[in-house]
């Protein structure tokens, strides 16, 4: 089934390149984000200037790695796979180490380089799929196989989870799983091993709040959010009073006032709670459709992978885009219990930028390469690249 996932599309001819929506997407959730960002930061005491500069410094280091990977041989880097894996597998061990990570909001998931803090796993993340699709591609005709095919590939996406999770960060080794198991289902993974390995995720995920008193709170009191909204909900109640504030058409920029001092981490987490208020809910319903524009964009382009690697590569890649700012909406909007994760383009936070700066990158990288590959002949239809 999942061999005919994309093959019965209809065949098209697009008179946008779907990577270069992509990338207009992106500059325009960038540009947003600083706009928005100046204005949530307006009442902090660093001055309203201070993240927006940090931002700025940001997508100027994001765009010279989307430029520099842009350029790569990924064929040539590939052959250092298990080398990029073994490297954040490192670093992610050293963020645990006491006095090497930077601990801080009770979680230690920072290392730090001079005046910089860099979260290890916003990067880890694209060297799982690096490493996953690299050796997927190479067992490509042993996926079938409960050893080689499915238990092995799993070994390598539970290293980096469970490292993750020890931060403790569940949102991101949640996301990773997550990831792994739908380039897995791509590939042609069986559903016997797929469908008991999620059960058993969600199982241990349980286990683990159920026995913490810190993680099980935050549970029951997401439950009952008025209830709670002096104690484990108020970042969600006055995320949510932010949207019921905005309304349809917003009450303007600047002019938010949750941000005030009320609205924790309102320049990082909960910034499409400030955009919500000040822009309303249209012009957030169109953010949305900015990031479903962007997944479509996506599957049209994987339709010319030229083999299984790049495809599962680039899969990943929108994936990490995708899904991130599914779970960062639906923490704002109280679908999902609060967790710290990015909003892509958006949020503040270096870490995260660089990331999308390299998923941009391996997107415009594709993008040259793919469609000089298809000047030779009529490409490939996505059931001869997962065949």
């Amino acid at each position: 089934m999942s061999r005919d996932l994309l093959a019965e599309a209809p065949r098209a001819r697009f008179i946008v390149n779907p990577v270069s929506l992509i990338v207009v997407c992106a500059v325009g959730l960038t540009i947003l984000g600083l706009t928005v960002l100046f204005s949530a930061s307006a009442s902090f005491k660093q001055g309203p200037y201070y993240y927006l500069s940090k931002q700025l410094m940001g997508v100027v280091l994001a765009a010279v790695l989307c430029f520099v990977t842009s350029r790569l041989n990924l064929d040539y880097v590939r052959r250092y796979a298990w080398w990029i894996g073994g490297v954040f597998l490192l670093l992610l061990a050293l963020v645990l180490v006491p006095h090497v990570g930077v601990w801080r909001g009770g979680a230690r998931r920072w290392l730090g380089f001079g005046p910089m803090l860099l979260q290890v796993s916003e990067f880890a993340k694209l060297g799982l799929v690096f490493c996953l699709a690299h050796y997927l591609a190479l067992n490509q005709t042993r996926i079938g196989e409960f050893k080689r095919g499915f238990l092995f590939p799993l070994l390598i996406i539970g290293s980096f989870a469970l490292l993750v999770q020890r931060e403790p960060d569940f949102g991101t080794a949640a996301l990773m799983i997550a990831v792994g198991l739908v380039l897995l289902f791509l590939t042609g993974a069986k559903w016997r091993y797929i469908l008991p390995t999620v059960a058993s995720v969600v199982v241990m995920f349980g286990l683990a709040v159920a026995l913490n008193p810190n993680r099980l709170r935050r549970i029951t009191a997401f439950l009952d959010v008025e209830g709670n909204k002096q104690g484990g909900t108020y970042q969600l109640y006055q995320s949510l009073a932010a949207f019921a504030s905005g309304g349809l058409n917003g009450v303007g920029l600047g002019q938010g006032r949750q941000q005030l001092n009320y609205l924790p981490e309102a320049q990082t987490d909960m910034i499409g709670a400030v955009l919500g208020e000040e822009l309303g809910l249209w012009f957030t319903l169109g953010v949305v459709a900015t990031y479903a524009v962007m997944f479509i964009a996506g599957l049209i382009h994987l339709r010319r992978a030229p083999n299984l690697f790049q495809f599962l590569l680039v899969t990943g890649c929108i994936l990490l885009i995708c899904l991130q700012a599914i779970i960062n909406l639906g923490v704002v909007t109280g679908m999902f219990p609060t967790k710290g994760m990015s909003l892509p383009f958006i949020s503040a936070g270096l870490s995260n930028l660089l990331l999308m700066g390299l998923l941009l990158g391996i997107l415009l990288n594709t993008q040259r390469t793919w469609g000089r590959a298809a000047l030779g002949g009529r490409g490939r239809s996505m059931q001869e690249v997962l065949a």
